[in-house]
């Protein structure tokens, strides 16, 4: 049977699942907690992760050795690298790749860690066929793509940046856990997607864009998982 573990970013989001969810245990470890029962039918274990990839990697070991999860969704907000992406608008994992990672100098491509086959973490084409189902389905008239996602500790509020990421990876969105949680799922064999709403341009503007869209974004995000673990 599927045991999906799904990881927020925001305790907004989180809260909106939690509240729909039938709840059976409670669990705490590494300073997250862990929600476990199920969501319209389905058994879930729903965390938020806090910021940054060492915790979201850290989450998604939980998940799979304490919970045996079989899937994981990750969702939450990014700054938008495509001109054709604007603030509310929904990307789906392509494929994620850690865009601080940098050991260029022993011949490796920018993004790429040491001693993995692979640059880029391909999300699952199920999951991302689903999840593309699940937002028209959610939230109808929401422009949603599939794309690339990258991910480095750092929140991009820098035009010079921006366009750097936007060179070295023709990235379509930029944030602070996809990778980190696309790899360790990647190394544990488990099958993934992580979906992210717009909140700003990755820009100058960021500051002030995110705060005014975070409680849209979980709404949307929170609507989007709660049809896909159905469809899973």
């Amino acid at each position: 049977m599927n045991k999906i573990g799904i990881i927020g970013a925001m305790e907004l989001e989180v809260d909106t699942l939690k509240a729909r969810m039938s709840v059976t245990a409670r669990t705490t470890r590494a300073g997250m907690e862990f929600f476990e029962g199920t969501l319209g039918g389905v058994p879930v274990v729903i965390v938020r992760c806090g910021i940054g990839k060492v915790n979201a990697a850290i989450c998604v070991q939980i998940l799979a050795d304490l919970f045996q999860v079989t899937h994981v969704i990750n969702t939450g907000v990014a700054g938008s690298l495509n001109a054709a992406l604007d603030i509310g608008d929904i990307v789906i994992s392509r494929d994620v790749i850690h865009h601080d990672m940098d050991v260029r100098v022993f011949g490796y491509p920018l993004g790429q860690v040491p001693q993995l086959d692979t640059l880029a973490f391909p999300g699952d084409e199920t999951l991302i066929r689903l999840a593309m189902d699940s937002c028209e389905e959610a939230n109808p008239g929401l422009h949603t793509a599939v794309g690339r996602i990258v991910s480095g500790d750092q929140f991009i509020s820098d035009k010079e940046i921006k366009n750097r990421l936007i060179t070295e990876f023709h990235a379509d969105c930029t944030e602070m856990e996809g990778a980190a949680i696309a790899h360790a799922a990647y190394l544990n064999g488990l099958p993934f997607v992580i979906i992210r709403a717009i909140s700003d341009k990755a820009d100058d503007s960021a500051e002030m864009d995110y705060p005014a869209f975070e409680r849209e974004a979980a709404g949307h995000c929170a609507r989007l998982v709660e049809v896909l673990v159905k469809k899973i």
